[in-house]
C-alpha cells in the first residue's frame, strides 16, 4: 500500500501547491495525516480562465473519443483500487472493503456515462416538404461542481462522470475532509491523456469557493450533493444569474415494514444497511414503519443484529463500521439521541460515543419514538435507526411521508397490491421495495421535495449537462 498522497490543485493539466493549507485528519486516531491546499483567487481565476478554453477543445471532441478516454481513466482507477482504497479509508475511516467497493462503483459511473456519450440521441420532428424540424443536444458548457465528504471517490466520479461524458468542461470542488479520492480520479484522467483543462479540482473554504464560481458568467451549471440547506444557499446564488442547477441533498428514508414479510431476513439486512459507512447516507434507512403483527420480531432482530456491528478502524480485519467523520457529528448525534430519550422513546442499544481515540459512536437503536422528537424530522446521518410500531399500510405511508425529504424510501412485502399503493403513494425519488440498493448507475438517482432537483445515472443522467437545441432549417427562404 502507499502512504497518504500529497495533496494539491489540479489546473489547466497541471498540479499545484498552495501556501495556505487546511489539515485532513484520520477520524479513526484523530491524528493529521496530511494537509490540503486552499486555493486562492489567482487559483480559481486560472481554473475558471482553463474551463473556458478546455470547453472549446472538448466539446468539438467525438463522442466517442471522449468514452474511450473515459473508459480509458476509469481502467487506470480499476488498476489503482487498493492504493485509492486505502488512502479513503485513512481519510474518511469506512472498512477497506467497503473503500475498495467505492472504488468500483465510481468506476461503474464511468463506464455507463462513457455509454451514454455516444446515445445522446437527437430526433427528427415530422414536417411538410421542404422543411425540416431537428432537435440537438449540446454540451451546456462548464460546470462547477462540489462533492460530499461521505463518499470520496464515488461521488467526484458521478460528477465528473456526467460532465465530461456530456463534452462539458467542470471545476470540481471536492471535500476538504476527503480529499484523496478525487485526486486519484484527476491523475487517472491526467495519464489517460484528457486535454487541459477539462477537468480542474480545488479545494478551500466552501463558502469562498461557491461564491466565486457560482455567479461567474463561465460557469453554465452546478451540480451539488450535500445538505437540503446549503443546497438552498447554492441555489438562491445560481438563481441571480439564471444558472441552472442539478442538486441531490439530504434524506431521512423511510422504511415499510408489512406483515407479510420474511421479517428475520427484512432485520438483518436493515441492520447491515443503517450502519454502513456509519450510517453517514444520505439514502441510510433511518425511520422504520412496522406492521404491530410483526413489530416485536423485527425490533428483536434489528436491535440483535445492530448489537453486534463490528466496529474500530477501517484498515483492522473484520471490522463492519468505521468512525464518524469528526467531532461534530458526534455531538449532533448525542443530541439527537437524548432528545429522542427525553421525549419518551426507548433506547434499545447503542446511544453513546465509544471510549477510545476517533469518533467512534455505538450503533443505535430507537423504538417507540414520539413524533414530536427531533429524530423523527431530522436527518440523523449517523448509526442511528428507528424502529416505530403502524396498525396498517396507510398509517405508515403517512408516516412515510410526513418530513420534507424525499430521496429514497424501502419498502419489505409480498403483496403486489401492498407493493402498487407504495409505488403510487409514498414520496420519493428512489423506491425499492424487499431490497435496500437506492442507486446503480443503470438507473436515475435524485429526490423530490427538499431532497433536490434533477437525476444523476440512468438514461436520464445527462440531460442536465446538456441543452435541446431546436433547428427549423427550410430548404427554400420564406
Amino acid at each position: 500500500m502507499t502512504t497518504y498522497p500529497e495533496l494539491q490543485l489540479y489546473i489547466n493539466g497541471s498540479w499545484r501547491q498552495s501556501t495556505d493549507t487546511l489539515p485532513v485528519v484520520n477520524p479513526s486516531t484523530e491524528q493529521e495525516i496530511g494537509r490540503v491546499p486552499v486555493a486562492s483567487q489567482h487559483d480559481l481565476d486560472d481554473a475558471v480562465k482553463a474551463a473556458h478554453a478546455g470547453f472549446d477543445v472538448w466539446r468539438d471532441t467525438s463522442p466517442k473519443a471522449r468514452a474511450d478516454l473515459i473508459r480509458e481513466a476509469s481502467g487506470l482507477i480499476r488498476q489503482r483500487r487498493d492504493d485509492i482504497a486505502h488512502s479513503i479509508t485513512l481519510e474518511h475511516g469506512k472498512p477497506f472493503a467497503q473503500a475498495q467497493a467505492e472504488v468500483i462503483r465510481g468506476c461503474e459511473f464511468f463506464e455507463w456515462d462513457a455509454g451514454e456519450a455516444t446515445r445522446t440521441y437527437g430526433r427528427v420532428i415530422p414536417s411538410g416538404p421542404g422543411v425540416k424540424y431537428i432537435v440537438h443536444h449540446q454540451p451546456i458548457g462548464p460546470v462547477a461542481a462540489f462533492s460530499p465528504w461521505n463518499f470520496p471517490m464515488s461521488q467526484p466520479a458521478r460528477k465528473i462522470a456526467g460532465a465530461i461524458a456530456s463534452g462539458c468542461s467542470i471545476i470540481l470542488k471536492a471535500a476538504e475532509e476527503t480529499p484523496a479520492g478525487a485526486m486519484h480520479i484527476v491523475q487517472a484522467f491526467h495519464d489517460a491523456g484528457l486535454p487541459p483543462g477539462v477537468l480542474n479540482l480545488v479545494f478551500g473554504i466552501p463558502a469562498d469557493i461557491s461564491s466565486y464560481l457560482i455567479p461567474h458568467d463561465t460557469i453554465k451549471l452546478v451540480a451539488f450533493t450535500g445538505s437540503t440547506s446549503v443546497g438552498r444557499h447554492l441555489t438562491g446564488i445560481a438563481s441571480d444569474n439564471m444558472t441552472p442547477v442539478l442538486m441531490e441533498l439530504g434524506g431521512h428514508a423511510p422504511v415499510i415494514v408489512c406483515e407479510d414479510t420474511d421479517v428475520r431476513a427484512a432485520g438483518i439486512s436493515s441492520a447491515i444497511r443503517a450502519m454502513r459507512n456509519a450510517g453517514q447516507v444520505c439514502t441510510s434507512p433511518t425511520r422504520f414503519f412496522v406492521h404491530s403483527e410483526v413489530f416485536d420480531e423485527f425490533l428483536s432482530v434489528i436491535t440483535e443484529r445492530t448489537a453486534e456491528t463490528v466496529v474500530g478502524d477501517g484498515l483492522e480485519p473484520g471490522v463492519e463500521m468505521g468512525p464518524l467523520a469528526n467531532d461534530r457529528r458526534v455531538a449532533a448525534l448525542t443530541e439527537l439521541v437524548d432528545d429522542a430519550v427525553a421525549s419518551g422513546a426507548d433506547l434499545l442499544t447503542g446511544g453513546r460515543r465509544i471510549d477510545r481515540p476517533g469518533y467512534f459512536f455505538e450503533p443505535t437503536i430507537l423504538a417507540n419514538v414520539p413524533a414530536n422528537a427531533r429524530i423523527m424530522q431530522e436527518e440523523p446521518f449517523g448509526p442511528v435507526a428507528v424502529v416505530n410500531r403502524v396498525d396498517s399500510l396507510d398509517t405508515a405511508i403517512e408516516q412515510a411521508n410526513s418530513v420534507p425529504y424525499g430521496l429514497a424510501a424501502y419498502g419489505f412485502t409480498n403483496r403486489a397490491d401492498y407493493a402498487d399503493q407504495m409505488i403510487e403513494r409514498v414520496e420519493a425519488g428512489n423506491l425499492s421495495i424487499n431490497t435496500l440498493e437506492a442507486s446503480l448507475p443503470e438507473t436515475p438517482f435524485g429526490g423530490v421535495k427538499s431532497s433536490g432537483y434533477g437525476r444523476e445515472g440512468g438514461t436520464e443522467g445527462l440531460s442536465h449537462y446538456t441543452v435541446a437545441k431546436n433547428v427549423s432549417h427550410s430548404i427554400h427562404i420564406i
